[in-house]
């Protein structure tokens, strides 16, 4: 949930219906929710990272399939269009697979009642993935002494999911559970999903928290604050390499550096088995203005060159374990993965 009230996505209606989004463009200081009523309507809030979190993205993607005329033609024209939003997050291609195949086996006339039952599914199982996910990441971190501090880096959590989240999910269990733990939050350049998103959804759960620029997260390791680092993920490739929000791998690297064991969440329908490793994972590289004009406020000089990718891929060699929805992948290498995916 995005609140107590509000839910980061949901379907109003029945066939016929629209796709109404939490606009997270405009949190934390609004709470804003948007009407979907075109696939291109949906195009553009996933574009626009008006919905964002690769499970989110998936969910958002399964309802707007549902936006199309219910003709095969039309789906299949939507689905190829959606499928050019965002290129990173494999949950994208995973729902659009998954609507493509219903609506290839789909009677004409029943076909608009499958494809919402689909993505009303797509949608349910994401939230019991998000609920196994936590109920796993709290079982191991309860033998990591975690009071001082867990760090995480973007956002996570039910913002980014249709259920309670990845990562966060499992700091929410924890505190279910009532174990005491601080969580430790990157800013997240230059998006600030950490510092707009993860500290909000943390706030509203009434979990300790503490945001730090993403250039501090080396200075509060050494200072022994975090005793361990969960993150989620956008795409896992078969031999366990993990692409993430730009700086995973840097706080990665870094919780190598300072013996920290460093843990991804995510589940299943986030792996991408076509591909052998994280340097066949696409990364999306965005606008320029994201950087030198950060919320409409001017911070480089015109003209200046930029380079702004999304993600990066953390090496499978630096996380000691991924909880999925079926339990935690350790050793995280090619046998493991493909023992828990398949």
């Amino acid at each position: 949930m995005a609140d107590t009230k509000t839910p980061t996505l949901r379907w109003e209606g029945d066939v016929g219906g629209h796709l109404v989004l939490v606009d997270q463009t405009r949190l934390p200081g609004q709470m804003v929710e948007i009407n979907c009523r075109t696939v291109e309507d949906a195009w553009l809030a996933i574009k626009r990272l008006e919905v964002r979190g690769a499970p989110a993205i998936g969910c958002a993607a399964g309802y707007a399939v549902c936006l199309a005329e219910a003709r095969l033609e039309a789906v299949q024209a939507a689905c190829d269009h959606l499928a050019t939003c965002r290129p990173t997050a494999v949950n994208l291609f995973w729902a659009l697979e998954r609507m493509k195949r219903v609506a290839g086996e789909a009677a004409p006339d029943k076909l608009a009642q499958l494809l919402l039952a689909e993505a009303r599914s797509i949608h349910d199982e994401d939230r019991e993935l998000c609920a196994a996910i936590g109920r796993h990441g709290a079982d191991l971190l309860a033998d990591v002494q975690v009071e001082q501090g867990v760090l995480t880096h973007c956002n996570a959590g039910a913002l980014a999911t249709g259920g309670d989240g990845t990562a966060l999910s499992v700091l929410f269990e924890l505190a279910e559970r009532g174990r005491k733990v601080h969580v430790w939050v990157d800013e997240t350049r230059p998006l600030l999903q950490g510092a707009r998103l993860t500290t909000w959804e943390l706030q509203q759960r009434d979990i300790d928290c503490t945001l730090i620029c993403d250039s501090m997260a080396a200075q509060v390791m050494r200072e022994g604050r975090v005793q361990a680092v969960v993150t989620g993920a956008d795409r896992v490739a078969a031999n366990g390499d993990v692409a993430n929000k730009i700086g995973t791998y840097s706080v990665a690297t870094l919780a190598k550096a300072h013996g920290i064991p460093f843990y991804v969440a995510a589940p299943t329908s986030t792996f991408d088995m076509t591909l052998g490793s994280g340097d066949e994972i696409p990364i999306e590289q965005r606008a320029a203005e994201e950087i030198t004009q950060g919320f409409g406020t001017q911070t480089a000089p015109d003209g200046i060159a930029t380079y702004n990718p999304a993600f990066d891929i953390t090496p499978a060699e630096l996380i000691v374990g991924i909880v999925t929805e079926h339990g935690v992948i350790r050793p995280v290498c090619r046998e493991t993965v493909e023992g828990c995916v398949g």
